[in-house]
């Protein structure tokens, strides 16, 4: 069936929706980075440690990882529109229960419970932005709307460090409720009643979506992205304890790393119209040299902005694999989109869990450098495995061939 673009759609009208849904990334960028600008302020405040605090980073992205997949089975046959305005909602919700938390206890089950419908929200968005623009701006459309989360990185992220570290960590996730009602009200204002991506059976999805190539892809995000979260988790004490900054030197740093993680976005959908799936090594190999060298670079605040702009950049994996996932997902495009935020969610469990770890073993702030440059090569073992899937796949199909 043909691409049909709904008719009584204009220009400006698609662009309004496309804004709605990006405000919607926006929220959940900020909400999903801001602890880690503020993870002293939040310790000090609960009388945990720096590394407790590291898990409750983890907390938000189990949530992702679980509530990913679950909602967008449970929603495959729910009106779009519906489900976009129930996600963002209960993101609300989510991100109320982590300001007003009075303990770490509480904090972690609001971070865990903020985090479910982040990766059903970015699946069905994506697929809402793709059915209302011509099929060959579609890839665009979908990119507008993954630009919130880096707006987010580059603006949202330092704002909200900012404000936390002026009035109060609890201050910065208000914000957060602020601006995904903001994208409720919107949302219910400028997408119309009905109009969505057609909806799939859930079935179909699940079959398409049990298959190595799929599991592979998420593999190689869900483990070789945790390097950038191992460094960007410790981020702000590596700063004050090892660099010897204030804490009017994190929002720069954020800021640094907010600038990494567009260009990363940008690089990464260049690399793959050029390189196709090789553009995951070439992220991947560049990754290890970069995070070896943090250790070095966090001795100055001169050496670990770029250092830190540079581990951003490993988010060019995300259009890289998920374009990848395009090509692989078949029928289940739907579960696929919303997995592959959820494997990125687990790599951001994975680094500040992994660096943690290492740095309550006492090998300083700075190893998470190393910790995420074995990551790093970890994903690239993942990707060799997906490359010789994909060629003892071509060679079963050229046998059939030939035996027919």
């Amino acid at each position: 069936m043909p691409h049909v673009i709904p008719p009584h759609l204009t220009p400006r009208h698609v662009a309004l929706i496309l804004f709605a849904l990006a405000m919607g990334g926006f929220a959940i960028g900020t909400s999903e980075f801001v602890v880690m600008g503020l993870i002293s302020e939040i310790a000090r405040d609960l009388g945990v440690t720096e590394p407790q605090v590291g898990h409750v980073v983890s907390s938000y992205a189990l949530g992702v990882v679980v509530g990913a997949p679950l909602l967008a089975i449970l929603g495959a046959k729910q009106p779009r529109r519906r489900l976009l305005l129930w996600f963002m909602a209960f993101y609300a919700v989510g991100n109320l229960g982590s300001a007003m938390a009075p303990d770490y206890p509480t904090l972690m089950l609001s971070r865990f419970i903020a985090g479910l419908p982040h990766g059903a929200y970015f699946g069905v968005a994506a697929l809402v932005a793709a059915h209302i623009s011509p099929s060959a701006q579609r890839g665009t459309a979908v990119g507008r709307v993954m630009l919130g989360l880096s707006v987010a990185l580059l603006i949202g992220n330092p704002l909200a460090t900012w404000l936390g570290q002026v009035m109060g960590w609890r201050y910065a996730f208000g914000v957060v409720v602020l601006v995904a009602l903001a994208t409720v009200a919107m949302t219910a204002r400028v997408l119309p009643a009905g109009l969505g991506a057609p909806r799939t059976d859930a079935v179909r999805e699940l079959r398409d979506f049990n298959r190595a190539p799929v599991w592979l892809t998420l593999c190689i995000g869900g483990i070789g992205f945790a390097g950038m979260f191992s460094v960007f988790s410790y981020l702000a004490p590596t700063l004050q304890h090892v660099t010897g900054t204030g804490q009017g030197f994190v929002p720069v740093a954020l800021l640094a790393f907010g600038v990494g993680s567009v260009i990363g976005t940008l690089l990464g959908g260049w690399l793959f119209d050029r390189f196709g799936f090789r553009a995951a090594a070439l992220v991947l190999g560049g990754a290890v040299v970069v995070l070896l060298l943090y250790p070095l670079a966090a001795q100055s605040p001169w050496t670990i902005l770029p250092v830190v702009a540079a581990t951003a950049c490993m988010g060019a994996l995300g259009p890289i694999l998920q374009s990848h996932l395009m090509d692989v997902a078949r029928d289940a495009q739907t579960l696929a989109a919303a997995s592959h935020h959820a494997a990125f969610n687990f790599a951001n469990a994975l680094g500040p869990w992994l660096g943690g770890m290492a740095i309550t073993a006492g090998y300083g702030w700075t190893i998470t450098g190393p910790v995420g440059a074995a990551t790093a090569i970890a994903g690239l073992l993942v990707y060799a495995l997906a490359v010789r899937e994909r060629r003892n796949a071509a060679s079963r199909v050229d046998a059939s061939t030939t035996a027919k």
